[in-house]
């Protein structure tokens, strides 16, 4: 994208800087001051947190006002890893940490796709939390069950997760666009002893109706003893399509006069939340977070990194069966307003997100890196049609921003708006690395490494590596890694999983790079990086130019075994009514070529009506390339769209 002077912007180039006011009235700053760091550089800041883990992690826990006995330990075998035990006397209870609040300001507020809006004082989350917690302890939840919610992102799920936690339960939830076997997978692992469903959800303007559905998820799950239908489209008739199932209204009913929680303090690992891999490879790997870890890395990443505050409201396009809902929920905890959304998020013509941003006034908002290209796409410019006034933060993630969606957001968004993509996952319920509110934004690059986070980029023999593409690590322990994987009772699973390429270092699978400004570009995963000719390429390097054409919808980019050697196909997705002739095929091959090298010009390029794509939104090349090669692709139920597939096989292009 070129600026309005024909001049291409450079990759480095700075976008956005903290006045000397908001660095000064950032929480980061003040928590420099507090440990004796104020007017550091964040370089200095960042080694002391990795050097010295026990007071950096210990300060936390303090600045951010935990409540529990933090105990006079804070980390057991910290050189080991796995192994290494944080605040291993500690103890706390999650729910009360995002409950402590108790006043009329505003806890949740929910809009639905629907046109629902909903709002929620903490007075009013507190007692809801209150009841749904006296329901469940009736109905036999003790410290270790297992809740499981296959729900809609709505204040009903939040409810259930904060009263499973005031209980020391263990939470984990789907969304119910997930298929039936895609939930058995997942939730049969773990066994829950309590079911929540819905009769379904809203999606592009059309109710969903689900109950039919659920009803053989409740059969299929052995271990559930009891199944509550949350009502979102109210189906009253069918509800007894599930024998013995009750209405989330019977299920509190009986406890309308319980005002107060008994929140149990439990040891800082007790595990509070499951998590899955996304399955595309084989059955979901079920990913046990613990309830210490988990407050304390996402304490720091939002006073610290988002500088959220108490009054500010936060919002983050996801679903319940993807990590970034835990992350959204737990802003609760430092005071924020939390905003739910359920639906399309192209709704309204891609405008109805931008309308919950003015109409709520929004000072955090956060989206895939898709939504970005999207609305890109569609021409919408809300820098024109909406007033973003209160709008101090956005995030990106799900897949690496291209710096053209860099230029995008400060050209059509917002002009004075801190662009913070960050990159982590499911595994880490958290980021390795995010935005600063203290550093500037510069094009194509996220920010920095989080504190207390050892993260390099190293190559194939494990040396760090400055300037050059790697693989993404973490050469020390953190609060938020896994307690390990669920029925992975020696660890083997999970140690093969992280530690199996560089033992006692987490490999996180990411193709990246640490830049001149000590800031990181993601390339892809290093599983879908390509070798042609055995030079690695990371398959973001190739999305980033072919995207730009107006007449690609898309695309994907596969490595294919190809005469003793692998060479690059790449598939597109087209805009209606565009032909694909030799033409727009030479045009892709030339921006490639001229934007990247001649290495990342695929071979082959194919056009489809569909690109798989996981159920959070990224695009699945594994699975592609398992299909090209006539191999089975394991797991179809964690795929959004699974017959977009068959546009895959037995391709005579590929056979050329």
């Amino acid at each position: 994208m070129e600026s309005a002077d024909g001049i291409m912007p450079r990759l480095e180039e700075e976008l956005w800087k903290p006045s000397r006011e908001r660095v000064n009235n950032a929480l980061m700053t003040d928590f420099f001051k507090s440990v004796g760091l104020a007017g550091a550089e964040y370089s200095e800041a960042h080694r002391w947190s990795i050097e010295k883990p026990e007071e950096f992690w210990s300060a936390v826990w303090d600045y951010c006002g935990v409540l529990g006995d933090k105990g006079n330990l804070v980390l057991r075998d910290g050189d080991r890893m796995p192994g290494a035990q944080w605040f291993p006397e500690g103890q706390l209870n999650f729910a009360e940490n995002l409950l402590r609040r108790y006043d009329d300001s505003e806890a949740l507020a929910f809009w639905g796709e629907n046109g629902t809006h909903t709002h929620l004082s903490r007075k009013q989350l507190f007692h809801a939390t209150a009841r749904c917690a006296a329901a469940l302890r009736a109905a036999g939840i003790v410290a270790g069950d297992r809740v499981a919610a296959y729900l809609p992102n709505i204040p009903e799920t939040v409810i259930i997760m904060l009263a499973a936690a005031s209980l020391g339960a263990v939470f984990s939830s789907c969304s119910p666009d997930f298929g039936v076997q895609g939930v058995v997978d997942r939730f049969g692992q773990i066994e829950p002893k309590i079911l929540f469903l819905t009769d379904g959800y809203w999606y592009n303007g059309k109710p969903v109706r689900v109950l039919e559905k659920n009803a053989e998820v409740a059969a299929r799950l052995s271990s559930v003893e009891k199944v509550v239908v949350v009502q979102f489209l109210s189906y009253v008739a069918e509800n007894n399509a599930i024998p013995h199932a009750q209405t989330w209204r019977d299920f509190l009913e009986p406890f309308r006069s319980a005002t107060n929680i008994e929140f149990i303090r439990l040891p800082f690992n007790q595990p509070l939340f499951i998590l899955y891999s996304s399955g595309t490879t084989g059955v979901p790997k079920c990913i046990v977070h613990s309830a210490g870890g988990t407050l304390l890395q996402l304490l720091k990443e939002h006073q610290l990194h988002c500088d959220l505050k108490y009054g500010d409201r936060l919002f983050f396009f996801t679903t319940c069966g993807w990590m970034m809902w835990n992350w959204l929920v737990i802003g609760l905890a430092s005071g924020a307003t939390v905003m739910l959304y359920d639906g399309s998020p192209l709704a309204g013509e891609g405008q109805l997100l931008f309308d919950y941003i003015e109409q709520e006034q929004i000072t955090h908002f956060g989206v895939s890196a898709k939504f970005i290209d999207g609305i890109a796409k569609k021409g919408l410019s809300p820098i024109q049609t909406h007033d973003l006034s209160t709008l101090q933060t956005i995030f990106s993630t799900g897949s690496p921003l291209s710096p053209e969606s860099f230029d995008y957001v400060y050209r059509h968004v917002k002009a004075d708006v801190q662009l913070a993509s960050i990159s982590g996952g499911t595994d880490i319920i958290s980021a390795f690395v995010l935005g600063n509110p203290l550093l500037p934004v510069r094009r194509g690059e996220i920010q920095c490494r989080g504190l207390g986070m050892a993260v390099d980029v190293v190559d194939e023999q494990g040396q760090p590596v400055r300037g050059e593409k790697g693989e993404l690590v973490c050469t020390k322990p953190f609060p938020s890694m896994p307690l390990g994987f669920w029925n992975d009772e020696h660890g083997i699973k999970y140690r093969a999983a992280y530690f199996d390429k560089f033992p006692g270092v987490w490999v996180h699978g990411d193709y990246a790079e640490i830049t001149a400004h000590d800031g990181m570009v993601i390339y892809g995963r290093s599983d879908a990086t390509l070798n042609p000719g055995g030079v690695r390429i990371g398959t973001a390097e190739i999305y980033r130019q072919v995207e730009q054409l107006p007449e690609v919808i898309e695309s994907l980019v596969i490595g294919q075994e190809w005469e003793n050697d692998t060479r690059v196909v790449l598939f597109v997705k087209l805009n209606t009514d565009v032909e694909f002739d030799d033409e727009l095929k030479c045009r892709i091959k030339e921006t490639i070529c001229r934007n990247a090298s001649p290495r990342h010009v695929p071979a082959v390029i194919v056009a489809v009506e569909d690109i798989p794509r996981t159920k959070s939104g990224k695009i699945v090349e594994l699975a592609v390339r398992e299909t090209v090669h006539n191999r089975p692709v394991k797991n179809l139920e964690a795929l959004a769209n699974p017959e977009s597939l068959k546009y895959f096989a037995n391709l005579a292009e590929l056979r050329c």
